[in-house]
């Protein structure tokens, strides 16, 4: 099911995010059913941890995104907890790698891989 609202996505990604995704994508040889699978789970300091995985097709119970050229798959009982949320790249000296920007996360652990609400 694709998102039918024209309005700011639920979820996110920055010019950066969506060419590093599209990089990959091509690296790995994924079809053009493939996309990004982003959520959230129970764990970490914090409560909940960030999910991200490049999958061949949308997982069931996931809202359809598509932005900047990528599809994202976000899984639908994530939504409340990410809703807003935007997904960058950054590299540099501090390390290279995707970051999320939640505007929700009351709190984030020292490591900053968990967060609450």
């Amino acid at each position: 099911m694709t998102t039918a609202d024209t309005s700011t996505p639920p979820f996110q990604i920055t010019d950066e995010a969506a060419a590093e995704i599209l990089k990959l994508s091509e690296a790995k040889g994924l079809s053009r059913e493939a996309g990004v699978h982003v959520g959230v789970q129970a764990g970490g300091c914090s409560g909940f941890t960030y999910l991200l995985d490049f999958v061949d097709f949308p997982p069931e119970e996931a809202e359809i995104i598509e932005e900047k050229g990528v599809r994202i798959f976000v899984a639908r009982k994530s939504l409340p907890y990410i809703q807003g949320c935007s997904l960058d790249f950054a590299g540099g000296l501090q390390g290279k790698g995707f970051q999320f920007h939640n505007p929700q996360a009351t709190s984030t652990c020292g490591c900053g891989e968990s967060f609450s609400v």
